[in-house]
């Protein structure tokens, strides 16, 4: 029987895929100039004493592709809806009816949309970092493995040849994520 048991590959794709699915959200947070849910996801808004993410206070829509609507639920927290998203840094401006924020989404000049291709690029590149992190731990496992004797120079050899499919995998899927986000970021 090989000694293959304590190595857990699956454990180490999950963690890549965390490193993906990180990659994801922050990609989701950078604006285009297209509307999107996802756009308002980083504002906090203070209620009730606590700070929340601002789909727990209110529900967003996209009604046209360059507005976003924000419908408040509690109507004393309008205020500090329409505060957290000013203060957001995300360049917006509500404009408030009733209960209702409707935000246009400003066009991207060409520098602002470089400027996002290029945080864009910074998410990836810790993504892919990350990710060999993960190799390097799968790597530094085996070798250990093999030290104490609980695995065969060959069971180590194809592990590490696991290792390094599974790291290739994920970090194709970083590159994919890059490339889909800046290709809708350039997109006028």
């Amino acid at each position: 029987m090989s000694g293959s048991g304590q190595f857990d590959l699956a454990d180490l794709k999950r963690r890549m895929q965390g490193a993906i699915q990180s990659l994801k959200h922050e990609l989701g947070g950078l604006r285009t100039g297209r509307a999107s849910v996802g756009l308002l996801e980083p504002v906090r808004i203070e209620a009730y004493g606590q700070i929340m993410p601002i789909n727990q206070v209110a529900t967003i829509s996209v009604p046209e592709s360059r507005t976003l609507s924000v419908q408040v639920w509690d109507k004393a927290m309008v205020g500090a809806v329409e505060k957290a998203i000013r203060d957001s840094n995300l360049g917006l401006n509500p404009a408030t009816e009733g209960q209702v924020l409707r935000i246009r989404v400003p066009e991207l000049n060409e520098q602002r949309r470089k400027e996002m291709v290029k945080i864009a690029h910074k998410y990836a590149e810790e993504a892919r970092v990350a990710v060999r992190h993960v190799r390097r731990d799968g790597f530094d496992a085996l070798k250990k493995l093999l030290k104490d004797h609980r695995i065969s120079e060959d069971d180590e050899r194809r592990h590490e040849t696991e290792v390094q499919k599974a790291t290739d995998q994920a970090v194709a899927e970083v590159d994919q994520a890059l490339a889909s986000k800046e290709k809708e970021i350039m997109q006028v």
